[in-house]
């Protein structure tokens, strides 16, 4: 092991710029998955015809495949029908898919832990389905929805290094060309991109604890 070496001011700056394009990958996918997830997971809680079971078919068949296969997909088969998607965007794009089906299911169970009697309450007030959807049940059920979504969120983080079979640049993709030039390097970079992932993921952590305590 060569620690020194392999952590070397000029080695440092390589991972921590791979890192900052392995947490773009993530913002990116969560914002779009998010938005996402909110609409399928809304759609399949209130039943809408037709809708509700197509999305309910493709959520169930995109959660039982590997991410990786998807990242597969996205980036060497949809050329294969004229979609050719460069490495980042089909990165984004198989986080998306899968993480929005994921995710979904955290929005529709949200959804169905609110209580029969808020929503009854709801409608004997005079809301409408829709406004009682919008202006109770859906605040309601976000907030409960933070610890879970947060722990998926982390989840996200740790599958972009998944993307280095595309060898998309990222962390782990920086720290296997470091390792490409010297093999006393790999437990030292390994251990660096580690500290690097732990950091972001405790504070994520953090967040989500501190939320479910002023929750509760």
């Amino acid at each position: 092991m060569d620690f020194i070496g392999a952590l070397s001011p000029v080695n440092i700056q390589f991972m921590l710029q791979g890192f900052l394009l392995t947490i773009e990958v993530a913002i990116l996918s969560i914002a779009i998955s998010f938005v996402i997830s909110i609409l399928v997971g809304t759609v399949r809680y209130a039943k809408v015809p037709v809708l509700g079971k197509v999305f309910a078919v493709l959520v169930e068949t995109i959660r039982n495949l590997p991410l990786l296969l998807i990242i597969f997909f996205t980036y060497f088969a949809l050329p294969e029908v004229g979609i050719k998607l460069d490495k980042f965007t089909a990165a984004v794009v198989a986080l998306v898919i899968f993480e929005s089906a994921m995710i979904s299911e955290i929005v529709r169970s949200g959804l169905n832990s609110v209580e029969k009697g808020l929503i009854e309450a709801g409608r004997s007030s005079g809301l409408t389905a829709t406004q009682t959807l919008r202006y109770i049940v859906l605040p309601i059920a976000l907030r409960r929805m933070v610890p879970p979504m947060v722990s998926q969120f982390i989840s996200l983080l740790k599958d972009t290094s998944l993307a280095v079979v595309i060898a998309l640049p990222e962390l782990m993709n920086h720290v296997q060309i470091i390792n490409g030039h010297n093999i006393n390097y790999v437990i030292p970079t390994f251990l660096f991109a580690a500290l690097l992932y732990f950091a972001v993921n405790y504070l994520l952590s953090i967040a989500s604890h501190r939320l479910e305590n002023k929750q509760a």
